[in-house]
């Protein structure tokens, strides 16, 4: 592989990274290991730190590719706590508010979940990176402060009900969308929807385009790669 020239890197990334942390872990491993002192390196679409699964990384001159592959179809799988509400839609902010869950059964959920097939409008949470007048909105949401985000128009593909437990009240669901779609926002439509509340307890992003999980590799993994690619270039030299 030649890294410096340009790849395509699939990571599965870690509970509490950040995007940036990958692309940074990324870029530091590549830069040591090849022992060169500047590359470009960029990932294909945010993740949220509290979700886990596919972030794709380009180098080289395959960061030139980084806005077309931007637009790929994308599948997570999502746990969703029906029944309360948090600022972030997740987990990053305590429950601020709990709702009605008794009248919530199977059958109203599989009712309920169709209706978010095809184009939506969604309004972007608060705590994301949507900007505003220049600002991120998660950097105001932060300060206190309330700023009113327009709604985006919105693919969903598909929507499928994985699990629910009636007792916890945790539903698991997949959806497959486009992109620009916040799947916690997503939770707190389908929380709406049901009468009730909801908010994101775990996520993992699990296709991008036709990168499955399969086809991710751990930084362990990417760090032996390196240094491999690092002994054969000596030898070949």
């Amino acid at each position: 592989m030649n890294f410096v020239e340009g790849e395509i890197i699939a990571f599965d990334k870690p509970y509490k990274w950040t995007s940036f942390d990958v692309v940074g872990k990324a870029r530091w491993l590549l830069c040591h290991g090849l022992g060169v002192k500047k590359l470009k390196v960029g990932h294909t679409g945010t993740l949220d730190p509290l979700a886990t699964g596919i972030v794709v990384v380009c180098t080289g001159r395959k960061t030139k590719l980084i806005d077309q592959l931007q637009y790929a179809t994308k599948e997570y799988v999502a746990t969703l706590l029906l029944g309360a509400t948090t600022p972030s839609f997740d987990l990053e902010k305590p429950i601020d508010a709990t709702y009605p869950t008794a009248h919530i059964t199977r059958e109203l959920i599989d009712s309920v979940i169709p209706t978010f097939l095809g184009e939506q409008w969604q309004v972007p949470p608060m705590f994301s990176a949507v900007k505003v007048e220049g600002k991120r909105a998660y950097e105001l949401a932060r300060k206190g402060q309330e700023v009113e985000l327009k709604p985006k128009l919105l693919v969903i593909d598909e929507i499928e009900v994985l699990s629910f437990d009636a007792e916890k009240m945790q539903l698991t669901i997949r959806v497959v969308c486009s992109k620009g779609t916040y799947i916690r926002a997503l939770a707190r439509d389908i929380g709406q929807r049901l009468n009730s509340g909801a908010h994101l307890i775990a996520l993992r992003r699990t296709r991008v385009g036709d990168i499955t999980l399969n086809d991710c590799i751990t930084f362990e993994q990417f760090e032996k790669l390196v240094y491999e690619t690092q002994s054969i270039q000596i030898q070949t030299a």
